[in-house]
């Protein structure tokens, strides 16, 4: 059943009228998490391109299932996940129309498990299709530790950044997968919501994703709030939020 969707959708989408604006099958909507423009933007965004279903970095599966099954328990389900004020995230679920709603976050205890035994076991059979069996370049590996260590306010010792590396390639792969499913079972387009770095495209979602199943299109949107190195199909800035570093908790003597 899921192919037939997807093969039907995916003629509908290819015959829109010539010259109009084509989106690629998956689209991914990155974001600054505590930033309010990012979600209006995200908003604004899937009013646009109508997808067929939104994959949500913030859900578990079973909250995204619940919030699916009934739009009315959308912000219980949210609540439940312990991310962000669901006002801020509110314009998000206000413009999904017929979306459906897909949950791709890791429940806690296998994020620790990942940390500690890296992501290739817990992620099962389809590991080595996201590379998940290999360990990373050593450029990528360092690069990547730099991020992490950035990240964390380098207030955490940096040999810890590892096992943080690690649990951000089970998620980028995590999403990666939740997307090609959703794009296997709604069809074109499907759109991601998630924070900006797993967005870019080097090696965030899109990039697994160009492993994992080279003939899918995807475009990467980054909503951030200062010009970045971070690559982006198409970055765009935001008014900065107001906030107070959150560096200053982790550093004080």
């Amino acid at each position: 059943m899921s192919g037939k969707i997807r093969s039907a959708a995916l003629l509908l989408w290819l015959a829109l009228p010539a010259g109009a604006d084509i989106p690629a099958e998956i689209v991914i909507l990155g974001e600054v998490h505590d930033n309010p423009h990012a979600h209006l933007e995200q908003a604004a965004a899937l009013e646009t391109l109508r997808p067929a279903a939104v994959v949500f970095e913030m859900l578990t599966a079973a909250q995204g299932a619940k919030a699916d099954a009934d739009r009315s328990q959308i912000a219980q389900a949210w609540a439940a996940s312990g991310w962000q004020d669901f006002d801020i995230y509110a314009p998000i679920f206000d413009a999904l129309g017929e979306a459906r709603i897909i949950g791709a976050a890791a429940p806690r205890e296998a994020v620790r498990s990942v940390y500690l035994e890296g992501p290739a076991a817990l992620f099962g059979p389809e590991a080595a299709r996201f590379g998940l069996d290999q360990p990373l370049p050593d450029d990528q590996q360092a690069a990547r530790i730099e991020v992490q260590f950035a990240a964390h306010c380098r207030a955490m010792p940096r040999d810890m950044m590892g096992g943080m590396v690690a649990v951000q390639r089970y998620r980028d792969a995590t999403f990666a997968r939740a997307a090609l499913k959703a794009l296997e079972t709604y069809g074109p387009p499907v759109a991601v919501i998630t924070g900006n770095g797993h967005a870019r495209t080097d090696w965030g979602i899109p990039a697994l994703i160009a492993q994992a199943a080279p003939e899918v299109t995807t475009h990467a949107i980054g909503f951030v709030e200062t010009q970045t190195e971070m690559p982006f199909d198409e970055p765009r800035l935001i008014p900065p939020a107001e906030r107070e570093d959150p560096c200053n908790a982790l550093t004080k003597n």
